[in-house]
């Protein structure tokens, strides 16, 4: 393998451990790419699960005339110039009166890119839980709330939530993820991905009319996050798609800055997925070969490597993306 291939897979290994890489090109986009400005075009949301000792939940008492009253999980909507675990540190201060830090993602829901909720397990690192003294336009209260006690909740989808934070504490399914900070114009997929051959072989799928990296697809607006990948796949493959079964694994990560409001509120979203014939013959051994120039297969040459790539889609060790979009 020579400096090139070297320096490649040190590129897919650095995005297989959660790591990020600068957006230069998309190799599959609709004809007009605009910049995502938030809370104009986009709408992102933090939420916090923080768990006591006791397996105990912090909940805030919603102020806001149309839930008043109602408790929930800390959360709430991301300002301008924010990192993503900047708005959740907020956001637990500003309605629980309590410093934190995230322990790690713990799962991402969205209903395309215009909605999209970041929902982390954390821990309490400082400050005084709110007391009612304290209300303000933020929130009335916090408490800890041992998930038996009656307690009227603004929604019960916050349930899951905290289920998915008490299964992480007990027994971890993937990695601690955070987001990288790192600059994008719009919301994408990074794909990583996969083709195992019955040998052993593995295959990434590289793209690129400049310098070959892993392919970047551009979010359609109106669609699920997943559009994206099924898009570019329809591009490079158009004769063999219908014939392949692309399984869309989860998230290895995460990249955003929102530093420069207007120019920089965008996500990639670092995607692993595989693709394999989904009927046998001889081609089944290989991958599917691309219809575009802008596309080719790189046979992974490093063993860590491919052991690294197949261990997460066999244990499935990834941060879930829950989509709402209907």
């Amino acid at each position: 393998m020579g400096s090139a291939g070297l320096i490649l897979e040190d590129k897919v290994e650095k995005i297989l451990n959660g790591g990020g890489l600068e957006v230069k090109e998309l190799d599959s986009a609709p004809e007009q790419v605009k910049p995502v400005i938030l809370r104009k075009t986009v709408c992102y949301i933090v939420c916090a699960v923080i768990i006591n000792a006791k397996n105990e939940v912090l909940m805030m008492q919603e102020a806001k005339p149309e839930c008043y009253g109602r408790w929930y999980l800390p959360a709430g909507r991301m300002e301008k110039a924010e990192s993503i675990v900047e708005a959740m540190g907020r956001e637990v201060k500003e309605e629980t009166g309590l410093d934190c830090q995230p322990i790690t993602l713990l799962l991402v829901q969205e209903q395309g890119p215009q909605w999209i909720r970041f929902v982390f397990l954390a821990e309490v690192t400082g400050g005084s839980i709110k007391t009612a003294a304290e209300a303000d336009a933020e929130s009335l209260q916090a408490r800890w709330w041992d998930r038996e006690s009656p307690l009227p909740l603004r929604s019960r989808d916050i349930l899951c939530l905290i289920e998915a934070g008490l299964k992480y504490r007990e027994k971890p399914g993937f990695p601690a993820a955070l987001p990288v900070e790192m600059p994008c114009h719009l919301i994408c997929q990074r794909l990583l991905l996969t083709f195992s051959g019955p040998d052993g072989d593995l295959w990434v799928l590289l793209g690129g009319s400049k310098e070959l990296h892993l392919p970047v697809a551009a979010c359609p607006m109106t669609c699920a996050l997943s559009w994206a990948s099924r898009r570019l796949l329809k591009e490079c493959l158009p004769s063999s798609y219908r014939q392949l079964t692309v399984s869309s694994r989860g998230l290895l990560g995460l990249q955003h800055s929102g530093r420069v409001p207007g120019e920089t509120d965008g996500i990639c979203f670092n995607t692993l997925l595989s693709v394999e014939h989904a009927g046998g013959g001889p081609e089944a051994g290989q991958p599917p070969l691309p219809e575009s120039p802008g596309f080719q297969w790189h046979r992974v040459e490093r063993a860590q490597l491919r052991d690294g790539i197949r261990e997460r889609l066999t244990s499935g060790a990834l941060l879930p993306v829950h989509s709402l979009y209907c």
